[in-house]
């Protein structure tokens, strides 16, 4: 690891800055104070009105990311897909969500994280209403490729966005909060399709996913951009304008604010070599650099393996419930829905002990205990539809509070000037994996038996915790120092 204690006065030798483009260092002096400046500000409603727009956003994401699972169990029969038709479907939003992580992040780079979270929303709403007007499988599926654009381009845009906002002292608690209204929408979208689906019919979800999204994406693009990523790009009078903003807000919610004393971890002169300073524009071909090539690769494993498991397994269970183990439409997707419940439940912990537990050990952990859980389900666990639906559940529970907390990773480790970019390229790895996995498992339980599927999870459940044993803490520590 590199030496956290670099100073600024070795900063134009960091970060990736080229020797032919040194920083001036009234630049230089300016971004280290605004940084330390915002990185001062405690919790504030400005930060909460941040968080609750771009939350709302993310729990849409997750509506429309899951929908499908609650639709599948009624169009099977409708149009009597084939399992591998099934697969297919599924595997359509993952890989538009594939395109969208690496459009809209790269484009988040350049133009700011603000204007494309908004774009992604509004495209994903627009085309989930498209959804509701489909009448085939070939229509449906081309629509919700296109709607995964826009699914895939949301989550790591706003995870970096939010990711920005928050200082050192208690990030990880408060990152996951607002990552928790993920598995909270698909939580509740169990429910809803649950209820509404078997009386109103399979359309209804998509409307109510696709309306609120385009007012949703009004709101967002009328927040404030990450001050990280003004002064990356060295727009200083608006990164300061909009920190004024966040400190009279801390000023309001604590009077004793404004005439306390810069704190310890955040002055001018530590604001260490990662953001400084402006940033040099970056290139993908950086994330594979000697300098970030490890971290990079472990977190594109990470990623691959935590949601091969847990989506597949979102995505399968409400068909598997009611056509593998005949339960009646209502009874499987209320088995289904459960696998959210767990997930919310085990986040809630997970928030409140991140920062002391960490991310490395989390992950650990997390992966060892879900391929013993798909290890049993292997062994005869799937045998009985009682176990079947206990371990199931706790299997994407435990390794679902993975995929969260990469969520919050993934943006520590890298720079602000590359942080959309490797986060996008990262979650690309997700859908990669979200459209493999279904579709095999879809071969796999027309050939193989679903105890055979079980094996492959707890396989890559472990291949997950190997990984994760080369993860660096990040967990108390400013991004600035994280992602040198």
């Amino acid at each position: 690891m590199h030496d956290n204690t670099i100073t600024l006065a070795a900063s134009a030798t960091t970060d990736g800055l080229e020797a032919h483009d040194p920083t001036p260092p009234s630049d230089s002096g300016r971004a280290a104070a605004l940084t330390a400046r915002f990185e001062a500000i405690p919790f504030t409603p400005w930060h909460r009105r941040a968080r609750i727009v771009m939350g709302s956003a993310t729990f849409l994401d997750a509506f429309d990311a899951l929908s499908l699972a609650f639709v599948l169990p009624v169009l099977i029969k409708l149009w009597e897909l084939s399992p591998a038709q099934i697969g297919w479907m599924i595997a359509a939003s993952y890989i538009g969500q594939l395109l969208g992580a690496l459009l809209f992040s790269r484009l988040a780079e350049s133009f700011g994280r603000v204007p494309m979270a908004a774009t992604a929303t509004a495209l994903m709403s627009v085309m989930g209403l498209a959804c509701a007007l489909t009448g085939n499988f070939q229509m449906l599926f081309l629509c919700r490729l296109v709607q995964g654009i826009g699914v895939g381009g949301e989550m790591p845009v706003a995870a970096t966005y939010i990711s920005e906002l928050l200082r050192a002292k208690g990030r990880g608690r408060y990152f996951m909060l607002y990552e928790m209204i993920f598995p909270v929408g698909l939580m509740i979208t169990g429910q809803v399709g649950t209820l509404l689906v078997p009386i109103l019919g399979w359309k209804s979800l998509f409307f109510i996913g696709g309306i609120p999204g385009l007012v949703i994406a009004y709101l967002l693009y009328r927040l404030p951009e990450s001050p990280r990523w003004l002064i990356g790009r060295q727009r200083f009078d608006e990164a300061e304008a909009i920190i004024r903003q966040a400190e009279a807000s801390a000023g309001k919610a604590n009077l004793d604010y404004q005439k306390r004393e810069p704190e310890p971890e955040a002055p001018a002169a530590a604001a260490g070599p990662a953001q400084a300073v402006p940033q040099a524009r970056s290139r993908w071909s950086e994330l594979l650099s000697p300098r970030f090539r490890a971290r990079t690769l472990i977190a594109w494993v990470l990623w691959a393996s935590s949601f091969f498991v847990a989506n597949s397994l979102n995505n399968w269970m409400p068909t598997l419930y009611h056509t593998v183990y005949k339960l009646e439409l209502g009874s499987a997707l209320r088995a289904a829905s459960m696998t959210n419940v767990a997930q919310v439940a085990i986040l809630l912990v997970c928030a409140f002990y991140i920062d002391r537990i960490g991310r490395r050990a989390w992950a650990i952990v997390s992966f060892l205990v879900g391929a013993a859980l798909l290890t049993a389900l292997a062994a005869g666990g799937a045998s009985q539809l009682w176990s079947l639906i206990v371990l199931a559940t706790l299997a994407y529970g435990v390794v679902g509070s993975v995929n969260a907390v990469l969520y919050l990773y993934t943006p520590e480790i890298y720079p602000t000037r590359m942080r959309a970019i490797g986060t996008g390229l990262a979650t690309s790895w997700l859908r990669i994996a979200s459209a493999v996995g279904p579709t095999t498992v879809g071969y796999m339980v027309g050939t193989q038996g679903i105890n055979s599927v079980f094996v492959m999870f707890a396989i890559v459940a472990a291949i997950g915790a190997v990984a994760a044993i080369g993860m660096i803490e990040t967990g108390g520590r400013r991004l600035e120092e994280t992602s040198s």
